[in-house]
């Protein structure tokens, strides 16, 4: 009956017809109407013959419409929106490559690694936890801070000494003013008097 029910090519072509490049086990079973054991038997199976990409227990991508960095980063570990060095390399304001997904949550710090690539996930005050928008990526939505929040949110780590300062940050490309507007929300008056020196 279960192979009745659930054929790879179909299940492949109704999960992209629906948008789901990545999706949960729930997600699956409420889809394809199947039980938990029947879905857990199907995803295993297809992970080894290549049909889907294990990305973390309980969540999944099509392999062969694998989705982008941004996407993976933004359901791996929620809520969560992409911030830190990966945005401002982004944007131009780190000189250096980045090899890293980085992102911030109000969940526990955690890193995942998925095809080789890290994926990691600073928390942050709930009271800081804004300064991010929808952006669109080859037709699919990301949440992502704005440079200058991607700024507050490194410079918070920065005064927590989990992080150092660069020298080489290129600041005139980020506004100093919404920069300090974002670092108030961490009501540190001495993250405050730093950021002011850096920046």
């Amino acid at each position: 009956i279960l192979a009745n029910k659930l054929k790879s090519i179909q299940v492949a072509q109704t999960l992209r017809t629906r948008g789901l490049l990545i999706f949960s086990k729930l997600e699956f079973r409420r889809l394809f109407a199947v039980s938990d054991p029947a879905a857990t038997f199907f995803l295993f199976r297809h992970c080894r013959s290549g049909l889907f990409v294990r990305l973390k227990n309980g969540l999944y991508a099509l392999a062969d419409n694998f989705p982008s960095e941004e996407e993976i980063a933004n359901r791996l570990y929620q809520p969560s929106y992409l911030s830190f060095d990966y945005i401002l390399a982004r944007h131009g304001v780190v000189p250096e490559a980045v090899y890293g997904v980085t992102s911030a949550t109000t969940m526990p710090t955690r890193r995942f690694v998925v095809e080789g690539k890290a994926y990691d996930y600073f928390t942050i005050k709930r009271e800081a936890y804004t300064g991010y928008r929808p952006e669109k990526i080859h037709e699919r939505t990301i949440l992502a801070a704005s440079p200058e929040k991607a700024m507050a949110d490194l410079l918070y780590f920065v005064h927590l000494k989990k992080r150092s300062l660069n020298d080489r940050w290129y600041t005139r490309k980020i506004s100093r003013t919404k920069v300090l507007g974002y670092i108030r929300l961490f009501q540190s008056k001495s993250l405050i008097k730093m950021a002011m020196e850096v920046l």
